[in-house]
């Protein structure tokens, strides 16, 4: 509903005023000034009740008008907003700091829920602060190496090297082995392309793995079949924060004499059978994007099993400038330093990290609550032996469903409900037509086209949950009537 539309000024008629309300549908009209300052309400009882005390359709609506009224702040938040409504309260305005009309909330619509946000509450303001007042703002500083000392101590002391985001980590991980030209690279169809791009960057070539139906990771059936004379490594993903099946890739990796490249990018706080992902390849990767599970607005890490590798990346990254003589270069290098500041609120972010990753369990857990009774969703799996940390809560559609993944993404959306499509399989997109058999790649598409993420917040509170559940509950009710 346009906010235009329950709109009226005060110098508008009762007869205007019901005009408008019929037109809209609705039980409530902001009465404003012509700045649309807000000064007060006007419902259909109210006007009900005016008629039968014998005012007239040609009065003005500011001779009715109540000004005792419930509104909150356009920044409030939507769990307050939630907690006011009620029989009586069943449409707020929403103002701002000038006491101006900027939207209206309601038990059916409330302001936008994201799919993901960042949460920055610890000591982030701090830890920026001290980078400040020290003029230590660049990629020398103390946080970066506080940052990448957290990152070894959590991942059983590999070595770690922060990088300037997702998609250069996968990159520097793949030149630390001397990935290079014509080497071929296995790779999950189902991804995000930074994963297929990083590849193409070393010069080499990406092969396009199915994945498995119910993990929606790398299928490793698939990938004993693929591997042949030029495959050089395995890049497998956790995809949305469930962990790839290691044991049985790593027995193939061995078997085969392959590096393994881990793409943790959604996957921090994962664990596998005891074990946090990044941990099992040669080289490992994360990902501290602003919808990551802790952030440094852009951001990255390479994890290193051996020291030889670490080194050979640490120079990658520097330029490839010497460690012993300045401005003397060994080889062609890269800049891809993190800054002081991002690593600053990187700290901050991972101090917090336990308690992320624990909310973002809840709330998959609530969801799966709710899911679980219908048929016609496939709701993310949770193998014995492991942690899924849900980076973004994600399930299918299933085709018995009387509905479409995209009905569902449009009618949220309407409600104010961010949600967003599982990734395009990489084999339909023209950069990677080459690199896959889309007859073998039949499990990436039909996840692709059924799979819908939604809102997946930290900051997602109980009251947001319940109203996206409570809306989705309505669609299904809408669309099994006869």
């Amino acid at each position: 509903m346009e906010l235009d539309s329950i709109k009226i000024f005060t110098k508008s008629t009762i007869r205007q005023a019901l005009e408008l309300l019929d037109k809209s549908g609705l039980s409530t009209l902001f009465v404003v000034e012509n700045n649309d300052e807000l000064i007060g309400i006007l419902t259909d009882g109210i006007i009900r009740r005016a008629l039968l005390k014998n005012y007239v359709l040609d009065d003005l609506v500011n001779s009715i008008m109540i000004t005792d009224y419930i509104s909150f702040n356009i920044n409030s938040e939507n769990s307050e907003i939630l907690n006011a409504i009620n029989d009586s309260v069943k449409i707020i305005p929403l103002i701002n700091e000038e006491n101006k009309l900027i939207d209206y909330a309601s038990i059916n619509k409330i302001k936008k829920i994201s799919i993901s946000s960042p949460v920055l509450k610890g000591n982030e303001q701090a830890y920026v602060n001290d980078c400040l007042k020290t003029n230590w703002i660049s990629s020398q500083g103390k946080y970066v190496k506080k940052f990448e000392d957290q990152f070894s101590n959590y991942h059983e002391n590999y070595l770690s090297l922060a990088v300037s985001n997702g998609t250069t980590a996968l990159h520097l991980a793949l030149e630390s082995l001397n990935i290079g030209l014509n080497d071929e690279i296995l790779v999950p169809d189902l991804t995000f392309a930074a994963s297929v791009n990083s590849i193409l960057y070393t010069g080499a070539i990406p092969k396009l793995i199915d994945v498995d139906p119910i993990t929606w990771n790398i299928c490793p059936t698939a990938i004993r079949k693929s591997i042949n004379t030029k495959t050089r490594a395995i890049m497998v993903v956790h995809l949305y924060g469930n962990p790839c099946n290691m044991d049985e890739i790593i027995s193939i990796a061995k078997e085969h004499g392959l590096f393994i490249i881990e793409d943790c990018a959604e996957a921090l706080g994962t664990f596998y059978k005891g074990r946090p992902v990044g941990v099992f390849g040669d080289v490992s990767t994360f990902s501290f994007y602003g919808n990551k599970t802790i952030t440094t607005g852009e951001g990255g890490m390479v994890l290193f099993k051996n020291e030889k590798h670490y080194q050979r990346g640490l120079l990658l990254r520097d330029h490839g400038m010497s460690k012993t003589k300045r401005y003397w270069h060994d080889i062609i290098g890269y800049n891809y330093r993190l800054t002081n500041i991002q690593a600053a609120i990187g700290v901050a972010q991972f101090e917090q990290l336990n308690e992320f990753v624990s909310t973002k369990i809840r709330i998959a857990f609530s969801y799966n609550k709710f899911f679980s009774p219908f048929n016609f969703f496939q709701i993310p799996e949770q193998s014995s032996n492991t942690i899924n940390s849900y980076w973004l809560y994600t399930l299918l559609v299933k085709n018995n469903s009387p509905f479409s993944r995209d009905e569902l993404m449009e009618y949220l959306s309407s409600f104010g409900i961010e949600s967003r499509p599982i990734f395009f399989p990489i084999h339909i997109m023209p950069p990677y037509k080459n690199f896959g058999n889309k007859n073998e790649l039949i499990n990436s598409t039909i996840i692709s086209n059924t799979g819908i993420s939604l809102p997946s917040s930290v900051s997602l509170t109980i009251q947001e949950q319940e109203y996206i559940c409570n809306t989705i509950l309505n669609f299904i009710t809408l669309k099994q009537k006869p």
